[in-house]
């Protein structure tokens, strides 16, 4: 039974490679690795190395730290007042949303974002 670290290392390695539009395989040749590999690390079944993990988040253009983001620890519990769901990017409507909105150009984008904080705060 894979570890829950493990999953979670796994499912942030796939959610950035999906944000920025990236394939297994073009993940698995920027690292020199198959692409089978790729898809152990992203269910959690084999356990990312830490050179493997730094080689990753530079093919991903993120921090390693990015893969721990969002992990508790035992014992800790939110508090439930976050609105927004626990596994954000787990959801795929949500990250479609994400990469739709980054495709908008700046100057739309940010009348785009004030639309949103307008009709959330009268939801």
């Amino acid at each position: 039974m894979p570890h829950p670290v493990d999953v979670h290392v796994g499912k942030r390695i796939r959610h950035r490679r999906w944000l920025v539009g990236m394939t297994q395989q073009q993940l698995a040749e920027s690292v020199g690795i198959k692409f089978q590999q790729i898809q152990k690390y992203e269910t959690g079944a084999n356990r990312v190395s830490a050179s493997r993990l730094w080689d990753i988040a530079d093919a991903l253009d993120v921090e390693v730290s990015f893969f721990f983001e969002g992990l508790q620890t035992e014992g800790e519990q939110k508090d439930g007042s976050d609105q927004v769901p626990s596994d954000l990017l787990g959801d795929k409507e949500a990250l479609d949303l994400v990469r739709s909105y980054y495709a908008i150009p700046e100057n739309q984008r940010r009348r785009l974002f004030d639309l949103a904080r307008v009709l959330s705060d009268v939801a």
